[in-house]
């Protein structure tokens, strides 16, 4: 079952404005036993590569369970059924690798919190005792000197 791209299709394709940093959701088709399913990968637009030329790629990272999940999409792939920009978020580089470094910062951070056992939440927000309430139904009785 080969798809063929419309030209419709390849000129929404390269007018989509889709940056690094953006939240896509790209509907990807996949193929099992005779039958062809949509599945989405939701995740953050870490690179956009080759322009809107052919051979045009974008990188998108999800996180998945505590483990980062990058997947590298032809952007005129015949496999992609749609792609949806979700939220869009202002970058000052082209290129966002150093998300994966940030990533594994704060894993790193929350198993060494684990470690010593305290978690992330302890440090957010103080316990506070609370003053014991007074039993006003009794009778209190007085010393007198």
């Amino acid at each position: 079952m080969n798809t063929v791209i419309t030209p419709v299709d390849i000129a929404s394709r390269k007018n989509l404005d889709m940056r690094a940093g953006d939240t896509v959701k790209v509907w990807q088709k996949i193929q099992e036993k005779g039958k062809t399913r949509l599945q989405a990968f939701e995740g953050m637009v870490l690179a956009r590569k080759h322009g809107s030329e052919a051979g045009a790629t974008f990188t998108v990272r999800r996180n998945t369970n505590g483990f980062g999940v990058e997947k590298i999409f032809p952007l005129y792939s015949p496999m992609i059924d749609k792609i949806e920009v979700l939220k869009r978020s202002q970058t000052r580089q082209s290129k966002l690798y150093y998300i994966r470094d940030k990533a594994l910062k704060e894993i790193r951070k929350r198993f060494k919190m684990l470690a010593v056992g305290t978690s992330t939440d302890d440090h957010k927000t103080p316990v506070v005792d609370e003053a014991p309430v007074e039993n006003t139904d009794t009778p209190v009785e007085e010393k007198k000197d």
